[in-house]
């Protein structure tokens, strides 16, 4: 992270926190046993889900995905307005609040690649690579992007400084602009957003993410595997494939 004098924050990661949840390798293996146990089933909540490890990865692996479903995850994320663009599309078993541009003044903080983010893109679409950016692509990556964010942020504060409406004046920011929001899902929901914006040799269907909305999922990715580690342990061994 940097800064200037002017008060922006060029940033080059984002942040993920768990909020609140309700999931525990339990949920999965009450709601899959009332099928053959009906209210019987609720004596799950107080086992060690360990014992059932064989049921998780049977559900898993033949796709018996509802059990999945009982539980939930909310997450604050904070990120550039790019990469909700593309988390927004991601619809069933997910619920989102973002902050409003219309109701409140929004604040100087940019995304700028950090020197570990590859730069150019080699080959054709649905075939090409990115490879790493040389020390001067970099340079000009970092200065372009800083000056742009520079000049429309401070038009943005000349128009509100004349009385125009945030709805009106938001309109010169760029896309690199933070925002955040809150996501709630559940593990199958979250599962299928991993399947498809990361990038893991255990996967058996490949995916390209793009970089950022991939640092995203491997934080949430995180979280969601220290409460739910049968399942996420599940997951992996099954090819990274949502059930």
């Amino acid at each position: 992270m940097t800064g200037d004098e002017a008060g922006a924050r060029f940033l080059d990661d984002v942040t993920v926190e768990l909020i609140k949840h309700s999931a525990s390798d339990s949920d999965v293996l009450w709601a899959a046993r009332v099928s053959t146990a009906g209210e019987q089933s609720l004596e799950e909540i107080g086992k060690d889900p360990a014992r059932s490890r064989g049921l998780i990865n049977f559900l898993m692996r033949d796709r018996h995905g509802s059990p999945f479903e009982h539980n939930s995850m909310t997450f604050l994320v904070s990120a550039p307005i790019f990469v909700f663009r593309e988390f927004h599309r991601h619809r069933v078993g997910w619920s989102y609040n973002e902050e409003s541009g219309r109701y409140r003044e929004l604040q100087p903080n940019f995304y700028v690649p950090g020197t570990e983010r590859k730069l150019v893109q080699e080959g054709r679409p649905g075939k090409y690579v990115f490879a790493e950016g040389s020390a001067e692509q970099h340079k000009i990556v970092t200065e372009a992007m800083e000056a742009s964010y520079r000049q429309s942020y401070a038009a943005y504060r000349e128009m509100l400084e004349a009385g125009i409406a945030r709805e009106v004046a938001r309109a010169v920011l760029p896309v690199g602009l933070f925002s955040s929001m809150y996501a709630t899902c559940n593990a199958r929901s979250l599962m299928h957003f991993l399947s498809l914006r990361t990038k893991n040799e255990q996967a058996k269907v490949p995916s390209f993410p793009q970089r950022e909305i991939e640092m995203v999922a491997e934080k949430m990715e995180a979280a969601w595997a220290t409460l739910m580690p049968l399942t996420h342990e599940a997951f992996v061994a099954g090819g990274r494939v949502a059930p």
